[in-house]
């Protein structure tokens, strides 16, 4: 039964992926393929199937022949005894009627089986115990300046065997941009995973407003909190109530200028049906830069104190990210912001660049002051920019990754 279940699964899982990845499949030409995999999961499940209708169906015979010797059994005590007709047919309706429920009892634990198999796992998922919890005496924060101190933090994650941040220590001052970069590995989303609480550090505080972040409840932290990552997530619905996720009780007007703001209004007025187009499946019938900005409209509507932005402009192009980084420019003022940036040329005008190096903190400084140093920083930006410099670029790479 357990095989059955998970060959169930396979099968799901082969199709909405193929659906899902229909562009990656026919661009390697590999719809044959799939298709096999399908029929191989299919024709499982189909075996799978008829064992439990055969294990089903053979209690059949005997249940049959059960109630076949039952009648037969009456009519001879009714020819022994010379019952009257009433009689007779009162006790043949209630061997016909005890038939059904006998017949359902008799297959009874093949049903409790399949049950048990198809909700064990949901049943796992709902009793196991979520990792981030609020204490009982957690406070709500009303209102937040935007201060956040990483005091000697350490943290690894549970399927990790090297630490993703070591001993980390970083004040972010209210009202200034932060930016993170360094290589894919820093540790520079950790960062921004902490500060979210989607988990606690394995060592240190997390501070905001000089407050741990497991003395407030989780709820009141991300509403001082808005977010836009580089996975952009859209949900099934129209384009307004997409941005209007970001502030449910916002008014009309306050969506139609979070779109203006992020230049979206334009392609949004050109969708066939406006702001009540359906995006689809993830978003998917939106370029990936439509989609970009209504995830930076979203944020723009919910009007946090804090923002982070995990490569935010990463599908726009060289026009739309220099339109895109004035509007955010202009959300920054006032606020905390902190973005991960690949591409340094999104990040120049941060107040401060921390630049990260497998966990730990490289260099910290203006855009100026980090490339006076001719450190990690600078090597990052010269391979990025190409610039000439008496280090080639091999040697440069070298170094930036050491």
């Amino acid at each position: 039964m357990e095989g059955k279940q998970e060959e169930m699964v396979q099968m799901v899982v082969t199709m909405q992926e193929t659906f899902a990845s229909i562009r990656v499949i026919k661009s390697f030409s590999r719809e044959q393929h799939q298709e096999d995999s399908f029929r191989r999961s299919n024709q499982v499940q189909f075996s799978q199937m008829m064992r439990i209708i055969r294990s089903t169906e053979s209690v059949v015979p005997l249940v049959e022949t059960i109630a076949a010797f039952g009648v037969g059994r009456a009519l001879l005590y009714v020819y022994a005894v010379n019952l009257s007709a009433g009689r007779f047919i009162g006790r043949i309706s209630g061997i016909f009627l005890l038939y059904n429920p006998i017949k359902t009892l008799s297959r009874i634990h093949i049903i409790m089986q399949r049950s048990i198999m198809a909700t064990g796992e949901i049943f796992r998922i709902l009793d196991s115990e979520p990792t981030v919890k609020d204490r009982p005496d957690a406070i709500e924060l009303k209102s937040c300046h935007g201060l956040i101190e990483f005091d000697r933090v350490m943290f690894r994650y549970s399927t990790g065997k090297t630490n993703a941040l070591i001993d980390l220590s970083l004040r972010i001052e209210p009202g200034k941009s932060y930016a993170l970069v360094g290589a894919s590995g820093a540790g520079k989303s950790t960062v921004l995973s902490l500060i979210l609480r989607l988990y606690d550090p394995t060592r240190g505080v997390v501070k905001i407003d000089g407050n741990d972040l497991r003395q407030v409840t989780q709820k009141s932290l991300r509403e001082q909190i808005g977010l836009v990552s580089q996975d952009t997530f859209l949900f099934h619905d129209t384009i307004f109530n997409n941005i209007l996720f970001g502030r449910l009780d916002a008014t009309p007007e306050e969506v139609y200028a979070a779109a203006q703001t992020a230049y979206a209004h334009e392609f949004i007025i050109a969708q066939p049906n406006g702001y009540d187009t359906l995006v689809g499946d993830k978003g998917s019938l939106l370029s990936g830069g439509q989609q970009q900005r209504l995830a930076i409209a979203r944020a723009l509507l919910k009007n946090a104190p804090i923002l982070l932005l995990d490569e935010a402009t990463s599908s726009l192009d060289s026009e739309s990210e220099k339109q895109i980084q004035q509007a955010l420019e202009r959300l920054s003022q006032g606020r905390t912001v902190i973005a991960i940036a690949h591409r340094l040329s999104t990040i120049l005008s941060a107040d401060q660049i921390v630049v990260m190096h497998q966990g730990r903190i490289k260099e910290i400084g203006t855009h100026a002051e980090l490339m006076q140093k001719s450190g990690h920083y600078r090597k990052l930006y010269d391979m990025q920019f190409s610039q000439s410099e008496p280090v080639t670029r091999s040697e440069a790479l070298v170094d930036a990754l050491a």
